[in-house]
């Protein structure tokens, strides 16, 4: 300012000045604080996506495991649920603390008058107010005294960390569950490892702001979520072996149950969800060829015949399951000796039952008689001829389609037969990486990968061009990505460190090939070595 004596027009000036400084430092930490509230609202998305992934998932993954081999992961179920459960403690607390905080610091989520939401402008001074969250943690103010609600939230934090370690400490496997647990879920710093001195809840809450103070509470729910997370990968990871890649475990045979005298026929015995895995035998059979038994069928007399045998599986604790198949099969007389007899053939081309909006092609035939005089209907579904004896059947609605077949017999008689087949959904498409929706692969391959969808063992013509999808790494909101290379995301994926998960979800595509829009995508589990 200018020394000596100054006129009132000088010391107006001078007054303004000084008013212009202090707006521009109040519009400053209001920037600040908008920031920081838009950060810690980042986190609770983040946190919600990786709950929802968990739930519907890998959860569901794992109960199901528990269900089907029980010895391989009941105990592991049984475990995943005590620690959901404490870490479901720990989130709700901090929730509860969150809400406390930001009523006695009159912070409104929306105007009491309007019902709008509140701009961080209008709720500067909450956001700034540092007073609730001193008087909450710390005894009178004492930050050399903890409050009984901030021991509360440390034997919580404990009570998790504890039994993680306890539980899955001496599993090899699950050394880097505990690592993270003891780095992540703590409420104090290892000895000498304080980066200023002072305690973990003097560092987080000391006369830190509101908004701080929940970005805090923000980061422990993010973690704890993570943690939970990781347990569940981790748990189905040190599992896998050919059963994990079944849902559920049923013997297939392929073969024609109808065959001519003297002709060639085989049939193909499979585990479905069938796997190349040394660990899968089949006895009954000739021979094995990726996880597949082949077996000559008996047309040496005309009849019904029967095959059978054993599929033997050995599970990742070397129990061997066994699950028993049979198939019957008729041998019937060549086409010049049943010229004159009468019946009706009708096959699906490619299984026993129909995909609702997909187009399946259905074969129909008169034994001796022409078949272009076939017609076929189908109340409830679309019917389109493409040749003679083949038709092309769409079914709609219902969960069952009757195809009624007609035409004439080489004595001129006409006949008509009604085949009623099964409607089944087409199996929601599945997110995949290199053929695989769960795998390995060091961090720096990772941005040179692309994201496609199919349908794992499906025989229709249907294809996926995947448009979008989002990429989340631990502690980072999730980033979204258009088209289906993982280049964009190269600067979100240097934060990736070993021992970390990268999931590939919210995958979305178009479809060839089929009708309507495309199911949810499952989503891409990637674990970093």
């Amino acid at each position: 300012m200018a020394k000596g004596k100054q006129t009132p027009r000088q010391k107006m000036i001078n007054l303004m000045y000084l008013v212009f400084i202090a707006m521009m430092a109040l519009n400053i930490d209001v920037e600040i604080i908008r920031s920081y509230y838009d950060s810690t609202r980042a986190l609770n998305d983040t946190r919600h996506l990786t709950e929802q992934k968990n739930e519907d998932i890998f959860e569901k993954t794992l109960e199901a495991k528990a269900q089907q081999v029980p010895d391989t992961y009941a105990t592991p179920w049984e475990q995943y649920k005590v620690l959901k459960s404490k870490i479901d403690v720990l989130v709700k607390s901090a929730d509860e603390i969150k809400l406390t905080l930001k009523k006695q610091s009159d912070f409104y989520d929306k105007d009491p008058k309007t019902g709008k939401d509140m701009d961080v402008s209008e709720n500067f001074s909450a956001l700034n107010n540092n007073e609730a969250t001193t008087e909450y943690f710390f005894k009178e103010g004492d930050e050399n005294s903890p409050s009984a609600k901030a021991l509360e939230l440390k034997k919580q934090l404990d009570d998790v960390r504890s039994y993680i370690v306890a539980t899955f400490g001496g599993n090899p496997q699950l050394l880097k569950l505990v690592e993270r647990a003891n780095k992540s879920i703590i409420a104090e710093y290892p000895a000498g490892k304080s980066p200023n001195g002072k305690t973990w809840f003097q560092n987080k809450f000391y006369h830190q702001p509101l908004i701080a103070a929940i970005s805090n509470l923000e980061i422990i729910q993010n973690d704890a979520r993570n943690v939970q997370s990781d347990a569940l990968a981790l748990m189905l990871q040190e599992k896998v072996d050919a059963s994990i890649k079944f849902t559920s475990y049923e013997a297939i045979v392929s073969a024609p149950t109808d065959v001519q005298v003297g002709k060639k026929a085989e049939a193909v015995v499979m585990l479905g969800n069938y796997s190349n895995s040394s660990k899968i035998s089949i006895s009954g059979v000739s021979r094995q060829e990726n996880g597949k038994g082949y077996l000559p069928l008996n047309t040496g007399g005309i009849g019904e015949k029967k095959i059978g045998g054993v599929i033997t599986l050995t599970d990742a604790t070397g129990k061997a399951q066994q699950f028993p198949f049979t198939h019957t099969y008729n041998v019937i007389a060549g086409p010049q000796e049943v010229k004159l007899e009468k019946g009706l053939l009708l096959s699906a081309d490619k299984m026993n039952v129909m995909y609702r909006g997909l187009e399946n092609p259905v074969s129909g035939s008169i034994l001796g008689a022409d078949n272009a005089k076939l017609s076929l209907s189908a109340p409830g579904a679309q019917v389109r001829n493409t040749g003679a004896g083949k038709w092309i059947v769409k079914p709609q609605s219902g969960n069952t389609v009757k195809l009624t077949l007609s035409g004439t017999e080489p004595n001129g008689k006409t006949v008509s037969q009604v085949f009623e087949y099964r409607i089944k959904n087409v199996p929601p498409p599945q997110g995949q990486m290199r053929g695989q929706n769960a795998l390995a692969m060091p961090a720096s391959s990772i941005k040179n990968q692309t994201v496609q969808a199919a349908i794992p063992d499906f025989d229709f013509p249907v294809t996926f061009t995947v448009t979008e999808f989002m990429v989340r790494v631990p502690g980072k909101a999730a980033m979204l990505v258009k088209g289906n290379s993982l280049a964009d995301a190269e600067g979100l994926l240097k934060n990736v460190r070993s021992g970390d998960i990268v999931s590939i979800i919210e995958i979305k595509a178009t479809a060839q090939g089929l009708e309507g829009p495309v199911k949810r995508i499952t989503p891409i589990v990637i674990n970093v070595p």
